[in-house]
């Protein structure tokens, strides 16, 4: 390769992928870096029991309903510019979230937060196919999805040595610096698409409404069901049919509207249909055990901030240690007799999570 080439290399291709993987890290990490440090916010703020949880489902609901989206507006609003304005708005309501006054602003900005924060996640993945081909696609893929198990592992072991060491309103100031970094830097180094505000007219907003009602339900009864009986509490049957129903619509606007925000005919194609299936699966996996044992930590064993960081750590560490090891193989092997490997330790570890009992393993 020309010497000269390779710096025309990395400013076209390495640094902006870099940069905007520290904005996905950033969106990734404030899922759960709160986790260790809610009964803190909850003190700080005099926040009754029952409305501490909603520190981390508020922001979940948000980025749960703009993920989806983030396909849509990449190309209204081209990926430079959605990316750009995603991190200036998940910087700003991290001030905002470390300003709050009272838990029911902390809820609000949270929600900002994983609203603007949200569209960072994905439009990186599809970025990636953008900038590199081959044997270099495998490589970033990696890199991202390492990126995206890694960060939620981390955040309870940054925040609570972040409320040990300062206090909870840290949590949130530390994304200033980088995300004001990565907003002003994504305009000068992305390149990928160009806007078209066109799209604007005769978008699918019905489907968009009906996507928000669903996933938005769906999402609060998934997060506080346990937590009221499930069926047993009125709220929460009425938001099961609301999810329900705002599905059902939209699944069916989607696939008879011309311009859909979520086109399901992909899922017509077999391996893009068993990759959705495996990565929901993973998904669930990963971040049920990632959101569910800090918790479980911190009510039931009753560990510090640190502590639960500290047993948390591991999985960021094994998931770390992982990458080179499968960049190697997936060299020499198959990926999908890694991928089956890898699926086999993954249910065998969240096997051994049955064991876990209120005073050690159960073993």
């Amino acid at each position: 390769m020309n010497t000269a080439a390779k710096p025309q290399s990395l400013i076209r291709e390495i640094l902006p992928f870099v940069v905007m993987c520290i904005g996905m890290f950033m969106a990734l990490l404030d899922i759960q870096i709160v986790a260790s440090s809610l009964q803190d916010i909850g003190g700080g703020l005099s926040a009754a029991q029952d409305q501490i949880s909603w520190v981390q489902t508020a922001y979940l609901i948000a980025e749960i309903i703009m993920i989806p989206l983030s396909g849509w507006l990449t190309r209204v609003l081209s990926t430079r510019w959605l990316f750009t304005a995603s991190a200036a708005g998940f910087t700003l309501s991290s001030l905002l979230c470390g300003l709050a006054w009272n838990i029911e602003s902390m809820i609000v900005f949270r929600a900002l937060q994983g609203l603007l924060g949200a569209a960072m996640i994905p439009t990186v993945f599809t970025s990636s196919f953008h900038y590199f081909q081959g044997q270099r696609r495998v490589y970033s893929v990696a890199v991202i999805g390492t990126i995206a198990s890694v960060a939620p592992t981390l955040g309870p072991v940054i925040g609570g040595w972040i409320t040990d060491t300062l206090n909870w309103h840290w949590l949130f100031y530390i994304n200033l610096v980088p995300g004001i970094l990565v907003a002003v830097s994504i305009p000068f180094l992305v390149r990928i698409d160009e806007p078209d505000l066109s799209l604007l007219k005769g978008a699918d907003y019905p489907g968009i409404i009906l996507m928000a009602l669903g996933l938005g339900c769906l999402e609060y009864v998934l997060e506080e069901g346990a937590r009221w009986n499930w069926f047993d509490d009125a709220t929460i049957r009425t938001c099961a049919i609301i999810a329900i129903v705002a599905g059902v619509l939209f699944i069916v606007r989607s696939l008879t509207f011309a311009r859909p925000v979520v086109d399901f005919r992909a899922l017509g194609n077999r391996s893009f249909l068993v990759g959705c299936i495996l990565s929901f699966m993973t998904g669930v996996g990963i971040f049920s055990t990632i959101f569910l044992t800090p918790l479980f930590l911190g009510y039931v064993r009753g560990f510090s901030a640190w502590q639960i960081g500290v047993a948390i750590s591991s999985t960021g560490a094994a998931s770390l240690a992982g990458v080179p090891a499968y960049i190697l193989l997936a060299r020499k092997l198959d990926t999908r007799w890694l991928m089956m490997f890898g699926l086999a330790l993954f249910s065998l570890s969240l096997w051994s999570f049955s064991f876990i009992t209120h005073v050690g393993l159960g073993l």
